[in-house]
């Protein structure tokens, strides 16, 4: 052991000192000093690019907390109370951020709980759920399971006119403890779980507030929720607009701390507003923008980018044969489908960049069936059907008629530039084969009060928005003619409704349950119930 310690010190005497390293300079030349100089910032540069590369590899970038988003959005909130809150975008992105679920969708699209630690289901027909404990309100009181069985026996009383009441028709729910429920089905119902991602809204606020006084609550405007965002602060004009609405991150949200702390989202009156805001740099994202209207967005740079996406929706004409003696004449329904181009309304108001739509299932959904009959434009045989059924322009005015009745219409729609101009195209169109249309445009507010709820219209141009799983059940089963029903084109098929209520009911048969969309496909399509645009 000794001889190894004296070999080391041996080493050791033998490394030059401080005051030798110095003197080295003084012993090479100039050629054999640059070389070393060289070889040391080499050397240098050597482990710097190897740490680098070491960090890179061995690090994960992370997003930290804090800092503000700014959003902008066409139109105004009216009902942030997630048993209402269908109405419009502004509704539902709002709800997405202060209300959660018991189930909740993640970013690939999968059902995950949300609001629940877990479920069970039994027979294809009972379904357990058992719910997060520690989970608080906005306004701190404790989340239960007595929470879950008001909102879903409030969504389901018909006093209240919840347009959510049909997914949860023939549902009992039952409260087996204070973190355990109980849903049961009469019948098997395939997208029964995509149901349970439905806002859950407080009972201590809610339970003492009748129907009657329920749509007009000034509780709607001042949402409490468990999501991860709470309201802070509200503006609103003059006239009562809401302008901003203040976000904060809900520090006791079940899931995650949101890495955004504060998120403004300012309304505007409509899409141009909306773009000069952006424009001016008043906010910093914006969204749903019509193909006609992103060439006005100026402010994009660098930083900024478009991204499209093609979302489970529909703009069709919706046809009210009860109100129009014209439109309950199957011939006239026809006519109009033949006489609509749908290519030249798809690159004239979304720049070519829309989908064609041709059936109740849109194209990409699950159920869609790429091999339909549709309706192809064609003039002449539009011109032909009306002429064979007796509609003819027998004064010379430019408007058939058949007896009595004068082949004309009203058309309305929203105030929204996209469906403006759609209805204005379809106008210039119907025209070509002797119809009168009279175009009437309205904001979201009067359309969804004065028309859509009376079902007062001829023809409706508006949007109807899928799940994912999209059971078309309460846009077109007759159960659902009546307000708050979705059923728009008031669609009465007793075959349609038999294939409708049997497909929700089919499970892990996802041939058989397409079968059945197919059949239902092709009795819409075949009684011209509506005018699918895109």
């Amino acid at each position: 052991m000794g001889k190894v310690k004296q070999f080391i010190k041996s080493l050791i005497d033998k490394i030059p000192s401080w005051h030798q390293w110095q003197k080295i300079p003084s012993v090479l030349n100039k050629k054999e000093r640059y070389f070393i100089l060289g070889f040391l910032i080499s050397a240098i540069i050597s482990v710097f690019v190897w740490l680098i590369a070491y960090n890179l590899k061995n690090t994960v970038v992370a997003p930290n907390y804090g800092g503000s988003f700014t959003e902008g959005i066409a139109g105004n909130p009216q009902y942030l109370n997630p048993i209402l809150n269908q109405a419009n975008d502004a509704d539902r992105d709002l709800g997405e951020l202060i209300f959660s679920g018991l189930m909740k969708y993640n970013g690939k699209g999968e059902l995950v709980p949300d609001l629940a630690e877990n479920y069970e289901i039994k027979d294809e027909k009972t379904y357990d759920f058992h719910l997060k404990r520690n989970i608080k309100w906005h306004d701190g009181m404790p989340f239960t399971a007595e929470d879950v069985v008001f909102t879903i026996t409030t969504i389901q009383n018909p006093d209240y006119r919840s347009p959510l009441r049909i997914n949860w028709k023939d549902v009992e729910i039952e409260k087996l403890d204070e973190w355990t429920i109980r849903f049961k089905l009469k019948t098997p119902y395939a997208p029964f779980l995509a149901n349970t991602t439905v806002g859950i809204a407080p009972a201590h606020i809610w339970k003492n507030i009748p129907p009657e006084k329920f749509l007009l609550a000034p509780e709607n405007l001042n949402p409490i929720g468990t999501g991860p965002y709470r309201l802070k602060k509200m503006e609103k004009d003059k006239d009562g607009f809401i302008t901003l609405i203040e976000l904060e991150a809900f520090g006791d949200y079940n899931i995650n701390r949101p890495f955004i702390e504060k998120i403004n989202i300012n309304f505007y009156p409509s899409e141009e507003e909306l773009i000069k805001a952006y424009n001016r740099g008043k906010v910093d994202n914006l969204a749903l923008i019509s193909n006609q209207n992103k060439d006005l967005l100026r402010g994009l740079n660098i930083k900024s980018q478009i991204y499209r996406l093609t979302l489970p929706r529909y703009f069709a004409v919706f046809l009210n044969q009860s109100k129009s003696k014209a439109l309950a004449d199957k011939n006239v329904r026809l006519a109009l489908n033949y006489a609509t181009n749908k290519k030249e309304i798809i690159e004239r108001v979304l720049n070519g960049e829309g989908k064609q739509v041709d059936s109740p299932i849109p194209f990409g959904a699950f159920g869609k069936d790429e091999n339909i009959k549709i309706y192809e434009f064609n003039l002449q045989k539009a011109l032909e059907i009306l002429d064979n059924a007796g509609w003819k322009d027998t004064n010379n005015d430019g408007i058939r008629e058949k007896g009595k009745d004068n082949l004309e219409l009203e058309l309305i729609t929203t105030d929204l530039s996209q469906l403006r101009q759609t209805a204005d195209i379809l106008k210039e169109q119907w025209t070509k084969i002797g119809a009168s249309v009279n175009v009437i445009i309205s904001n979201i507010g009067e359309i969804q009060q004065k028309y859509i709820r009376p079902r007062e219209y001829q023809a409706l141009i508006f949007g109807q928005v899928l799940g994912i799983d999209p059971d078309p059940y309460s846009f077109w089963h007759s159960s659902q003619k009546r307000d708050p029903g979705l059923n728009l084109a008031l669609y009465d098929n007793s075959k349609a409704d038999a294939l409708l209520k049997d497909a929700r009911q089919i499970i892990n048969n996802d041939e058989l349950r397409k079968q059945k969309y197919d059949q239902f496909q092709q009795l819409v399509i075949d009684d011209a119930a509506a005018i699918f645009l895109y």
